[in-house]
């Protein structure tokens, strides 16, 4: 199959992998200059190398780990692997010690510092019996409703900077049934699942752009700031239309078989209500692109912020990361010691990158009072902004009993994201598993 796939970020370049690996002929079409979408490597103004937003990866994401060993990246080398840990400043915490699944975890759940004995006990058997539920529970219930009588602390400390460095939502408006799955599949689905990796490389550099280059060296063309305007249906085939002229020639002689909108849901809903307006689309029975338009647009998003800043103090007991307490004047969830990440880099020494997920403030609030967290919880007086990034759209909010866009819209046409139907929230491991997917539909 010829297949154009429109997005060159974490979704559409694992589709465009897979189809490559299967012997199809992928496209690639991407309307930024840069390649990775929300998950892209960033210059800071003093031209320090970052990321768009801190990223985190688990063990668990088997399918991100697989794809970039297939395009020559080593997982190894590339992330920094640790036994999942939420330590504070203060000690406090938990961190599962190196052990087989699901021992680490029981393990570190029995050893938590600054928990009682009742709290540890308690959150034991709460993980017993969504296991013996097989993490499955009631739709509309969420994580907040699955947590239900769970001491205090364990909410705080826990559950709530779990729920929303996973799901981007607090525990009261999250989905429980999405939460479950990703701690079934982190926990108890095989040694190492539940480690947090930490990117020491540009998120571009973990997968998105080799995925670029060894695509272009099997001979499929990875286009860069190329937006298609739209989608023409050619009877049984597709044709695509973009700016520049040069470009736009060229693609008047090129169809496909099938088309992947691997886009953001906004941009993939416009080229399918667009192309639902074209009278010559031949068979429009099993074709819904209205539908599918008018329910990818109607998704909400939630943002994350990323506040990098400058410090010539280090993380205590040279760890990489801390989790940070939140309230609503202190509104990190974690600090990340880039130093450590990049040991061998002097520009990222001293170099600090603080997540906000869930975030709702604007960058001159956020600024202050992430320094304001930072004095009066790690001590650390000399702090400087660098900048702040937002990403206003970076999750489709999770919620309970969210009906989410299929992957198939009809007549060759197809999509893939985070967004998209399926057991994961808005993760990189969730795009990833998307596009693959939607390559085993179309080709099936």
């Amino acid at each position: 199959m010829k297949v154009a796939i429109i997005g060159g970020g974490w979704a559409g370049m694992a589709a465009a992998v897979q189809l490559a690996l299967d012997g199809h002929a992928p496209t690639v079409f991407e309307a930024s200059r840069h390649l990775g979408g929300r998950a892209r490597n960033l210059e800071l103004p003093d031209r320090t190398q970052a990321d768009n937003g801190q990223h985190i990866l688990i063990g668990a994401y088997t399918d991100c780990l697989r794809l970039m060993r297939e395009v020559g990246v080593d997982p190894a080398q590339a992330l920094l692997r640790r036994p999942l840990a939420m330590r504070y400043a203060d000690g406090c915490g938990l961190e599962f010690p190196g052990l087989p699944a699901p021992l680490d975890a029981l393990a570190g759940i029995a050893a938590a510092d600054g928990w009682s004995q009742h709290e540890r006990a308690a959150l034991l058997a709460r993980a017993l019996r969504w296991r013996l539920q097989g993490f499955g529970c009631a739709h509309t219930a969420t994580v907040a409703d699955i947590c239900k009588g769970l001491p205090r602390r364990l909410l705080d400390e826990f559950i709530e900077p779990l729920c929303v460095s996973a799901l981007n939502l607090p525990a009261a408006q999250a989905s429980g049934s999405v939460f479950l799955r990703v701690l079934r599949d982190a926990l108890f689905t095989g040694n190492g699942g539940s480690h947090f990796l930490v990117p020491r490389r540009g998120l571009g550099d973990l997968f998105p752009l080799p995925a670029a280059q060894w695509l272009q060296q099997q001979g499929h063309a990875v286009h860069q700031a190329c937006r298609i305007q739209q989608l023409i249906s050619q009877g049984r085939q597709w044709q695509l239309r973009a700016q520049g002229p040069e470009l736009a020639a060229a693609l008047e002689q090129a169809r496909f078989d099938a088309v992947l909108l691997a886009c953001p849901p906004q941009e993939a809903a416009r080229l399918a209500r667009a192309a639902a307006a074209d009278e010559r689309l031949p068979a429009r029975a099993g074709v819904h692109y209205q539908h599918w338009a008018q329910g990818a647009q109607a998704l909400e998003h939630t943002a994350i912020a990323t506040v990098y800043a400058h410090t010539h103090h280090r993380l205590p007991r040279a760890l990489p990361w801390l989790a940070l307490r939140t309230s609503e004047q202190h509104p990190a969830q974690f600090v990340f010691d880039r130093g450590h990440l990049h040991a061998h880099d002097a520009t990222q020494q001293g170099l600090m990158a603080f997540v906000i997920s869930d975030c709702h403030f604007d960058r001159a609030t956020l600024e202050l009072q992430v320094l304001q967290q930072a004095r009066e919880q790690l001590g650390w007086h000399d702090m400087q902004a660098i900048q702040t990034v937002i990403e206003k759209r970076a999750t489709f909010a999770c919620t309970p009993a969210l009906q989410r866009p299929d992957m198939e819209l009809g007549h060759g046409l197809w999509a893939c994201g985070d967004y998209v139907d399926g057991p994961y929230p808005a993760t990189l491991e969730g795009a990833v598993r998307s596009g693959m997917a939607a390559v085993r539909r179309m080709a099936a």
